[in-house]
């Protein structure tokens, strides 16, 4: 029998999705939007020091499972790889911006860098508005 053979550290771990429905509700909810040609993110204060990246793909987007897996998988990879570039402690909301999106990563990097920062930013303005308006 062959032993199984670890992962590689370069996977998309647990800690950086977002999978509680209460974690997209607050999202949808409180976050704020910034929308590109491919990508819409809502971005949201998640109360940690890490980002984390859910994504909501449904079938108005692709009919066809394979094509909705393959787009998530580029929408990840590029998470991943921009990570660094991205806000801390903040919730993504990750969704396509037209239907038969068709994606490439490098597109995916650059619209996420963008739209992440952007939707952080309004989120934070929203904030401080509302703060100033309640003190």
């Amino acid at each position: 029998m062959i032993p199984p053979t670890r992962r590689s550290t370069n996977g998309f771990p647990p800690w950086a999705r977002v999978r509680r429905q209460a974690d997209f509700d607050r999202a949808w909810k409180r976050g704020r939007r910034a929308r590109a040609s491919s990508l819409v993110v809502v971005a949201v204060d998640n109360g940690t020091e890490r980002t984390r990246l859910g994504l909501s793909i449904g079938r108005r987007i692709w009919p066809g499972a394979v094509q909705r897996n393959r787009l998530k998988r580029v929408i990840r990879e590029a998470f991943r790889t921009i990570y660094p570039d991205l806000p801390c402690g903040v919730d993504l909301i990750v969704m396509a911006a037209s239907p038969r999106l068709l994606l490439d990563l490098t597109t995916a990097q650059a619209e996420l860098r963008l739209l992440a920062a952007k939707a952080h930013r309004r989120y934070l303005e929203a904030r401080a508005e509302e703060e100033a308006s309640h003190g």
